[in-house]
């Protein structure tokens, strides 16, 4: 017996009409469209799903995590969604997510510990299957945020970094010193020999391994670091970084490192309204390689992550259960904004 169509608005159907629609029980559509691990035959999940489409059914999240242990939900946890660098990180996920039939919920955390074990803990209730954390790890462990990943894990769900993790959790690999550390060699090869670097506050494990990897690759140069300005790790960070900076005196050739472009970005609008010329003036590195780092003028020098595949292979460390740790490659692009030091 099939549904009356008539009495029965599009997009407002159950899964009891689902079923009577494939001529299946209440059962079998539910194993189908909530995803049990029981089997179910090809030619019956072939007349469900034409049903569930034909009718308009939406799956109900609740349900499907009782049936699977976990929803088709990936959670992405980010700083600030309005950074180029998370958004392109977005952006994989998203791909994957949709190439993989999951949805997509994303929050922002600020680099706030706290806000994030609240938010951890009401994703928590909605069984995702994964969840990923975008933003910088701190170096000392939050214990509420912890709790919450080990509770995430004991129901099934899995909880992905970027970048180093706790010996638990799965890890997208990105050598951020390496990358940092290559950048500085470059550079000291362009023959700079004084740097001003703007930090983000210290325990940021990203921002804390760019920090080493530069000052090893410059150091080991010839270079040296006269200073290190912290602020915050976001743009306007980076003018109130180059602010300071400025007011304690910075000479003709001196190299400014920014931790991210994004602080990059914000120290070159400093730099400009003080009078100084990037490049030619005062040369400046950033990191990321965000679109918008080659639309100032001159371009800047950065490290490219590629960010998009970062995102991606987060989704399938939280799907896949062979899914293997591989470190994506990190590439130093040189451009105008450190152009070749001449004594």
């Amino acid at each position: 017996m099939t549904v009356n169509h008539q009495q029965r608005r599009y997009g407002t159907a159950t899964l009891v009409d689902v079923a009577q629609e494939a001529g299946v029980s209440l059962a079998t559509a539910s194993r189908v469209l909530n995803g049990s691990t029981r089997k179910v035959a090809e030619s019956y999940q072939e007349r469900v799903r034409a049903a569930a489409d034909k009718l308009g059914y939406s799956v109900n999240v609740s349900a499907q995590a009782v049936a699977s242990g976990a929803s088709a939900l990936i959670a992405l946890l980010v700083a600030d969604i309005a950074d180029p660098y998370f958004a392109q990180v977005a952006a994989g996920v998203a791909r994957a997510a949709d190439e993989a039939g999951f949805l997509v919920t994303i929050a922002t955390t600020g680099r706030d510990p706290q806000k994030e074990a609240a938010l951890l803990r009401v994703l928590r209730g909605q069984r995702p299957r994964g969840v990923i954390l975008a933003a910088s790890r701190m170096a000392l462990p939050h214990e509420p945020v912890q709790l919450e990943i080990d509770a995430i894990h004991g129901m099934g769900g899995r909880v992905i970094a970027l970048g180093p993790g706790a010996s638990e959790l799965r890890s997208v690999l990105i050598d951020n010193w390496g990358g940092a550390r290559a950048l500085g060699v470059a550079l000291a090869a362009r023959g700079y020999r004084r740097a001003v670097v703007l930090a983000a506050p210290r325990g940021l494990i990203t921002t804390d391994q760019r920090q080493a990897g530069f000052t090893d690759g410059f150091t080991s140069g010839g270079g040296q670091i006269d200073r290190v300005h912290r602020a915050a790790f976001t743009r306007e960070g980076g003018a109130e970084a180059m602010r300071e900076a400025l007011a304690a005196g910075i000479e003709p050739g001196t190299l400014v490192f920014a931790l991210s472009d994004a602080v990059a970005l914000g120290a070159v609008r400093e730099l400009r309204e003080e009078g100084r010329e990037l490049g030619s003036d005062v040369a400046m590195a950033g990191f990321d390689d965000i679109p918008s780092s080659s639309d100032v003028t001159p371009q800047l020098t950065s490290v490219r992550i590629p960010l998009e595949e970062v995102g991606y292979q987060a989704v399938r460390a939280a799907i896949d259960a062979d899914w293997v740790p591989t470190p994506l490659p990190l590439e130093v692009h040189l451009r105008n904004s450190t152009p070749p030091l001449t004594v």
